[in-house]
């Protein structure tokens, strides 16, 4: 097991050195906050850690930022709180542990044996059986699997109508964007929303600046909308401004009703706050293709990334 030295802070304990694990099973976690992925695990990592603490297991999250403002420790700390995390979090801002592992992915689990042996490694949600009885297996104990189920955000996806990938906002990452005359870069423009979006494809509407890893809003009011098809819809926020930003959710034209995510009321309305992954839309009922339009009221709102569940 690589070391855990280069965390810029520990939360829940004080800096854990490889030494002072031997003996114990180590349940190493890569994860960022505003992972989706990340977040349909954690259920499991909460499970896992509570139900073999007293068999000698230790679990460990280790914090790598995507996103600027996910290097603020305060942050990562609200985010444990609110994610319920009580195991220690090293915060990697430097990404000095994720490169001591080699690692290149949200959300990673690395299974480390008591002489220190990475034993068994997953990338990605799913494969949790398995990971648990490697978990038992390394531990020496057998019996039946925890029983789990996520609310929220953390509810596992419906793949079968999961036909939207994570569509990355500003440039860095490459755009699917409908835009009249093509998009500009680090440079306010006015947008207008065209009357129709294919499918997959996000457009704007207002005053917008699109830098390298975010959307800016400028000028009040302005709005984001995308062609979907999933059962979930997320997108990742910051601000700013100075004070919370309200925002309205629309689908197809409608208040969401029964469709709203976590984070929006039956009639649309959501408030940007924190900076951090917001469901806006759980379809309920039948799944079919939608197109989201959120409008903001106030300037300073951002945007990074779609996902979907």
């Amino acid at each position: 097991m690589p070391t855990l030295d280069g965390a810029t802070e520990w939360i829940n304990s004080e800096p854990v050195k490889p030494a002072e694990l031997r003996g114990y099973v180590v349940l190493v976690d890569f994860w960022m906050l505003t992972c989706i992925n990340w977040l349909r695990t954690v259920p499991y990592l909460r499970a896992w850690s509570k139900a073999y603490l007293d068999d000698g297991l230790v679990v460990i999250g280790v914090h790598t930022p995507e996103f600027s403002f996910e290097r603020e420790s305060d942050r990562v700390r609200e985010a444990t709180i609110e994610r319920q995390l009580d195991y220690p979090v090293a915060v990697d801002s430097d990404y000095e542990i994720w490169s001591a592992f080699g690692n290149r992915y949200w959300p990673a689990r690395y299974s480390v044996d008591p002489n220190g042996v990475i034993r068994d490694y997953h990338f990605g949600e799913g494969f949790y059986k398995q990971s648990e009885r490697v978990i038992q297996r390394l531990l020496g104990v057998e019996r039946e699997l925890v029983s789990v189920r996520g609310l929220g955000v953390e509810a596992a996806a419906d793949w079968h109508h999961l036909h939207s990938p994570e569509t990355y906002l500003g440039y860095g990452r490459g755009m699917h964007f409908a835009s009249p005359g093509g998009a500009a870069f680090d440079e306010r423009r006015s947008y207008t929303m065209p009357r129709r979006l294919r499918s997959n494809r996000w457009a704007l509407a207002g005053d917008w600046t699109i830098g390298r890893e975010r959307i800016l809003l400028e000028q009040s009011e302005g709005s984001i909308a995308y062609r979907f098809l999933a059962r979930d819809i997320h997108l990742v926020l910051s601000r700013e401004a100075r004070g919370p930003i309200a925002f309205r959710v629309l689908v197809d034209g409608e208040a969401p009703g029964r469709s709203h995510g976590v984070d929006v009321d039956e009639d649309g309305s959501g408030l940007l706050r924190e900076s951090r992954l917001y469901q806006l839309v759980r379809q309920h009922g039948e799944v079919r293709k939608r197109t989201l339009e959120v409008t903001f009221f106030e300037p300073g709102a951002e945007a990074f990334l779609f996902t979907f569940g």
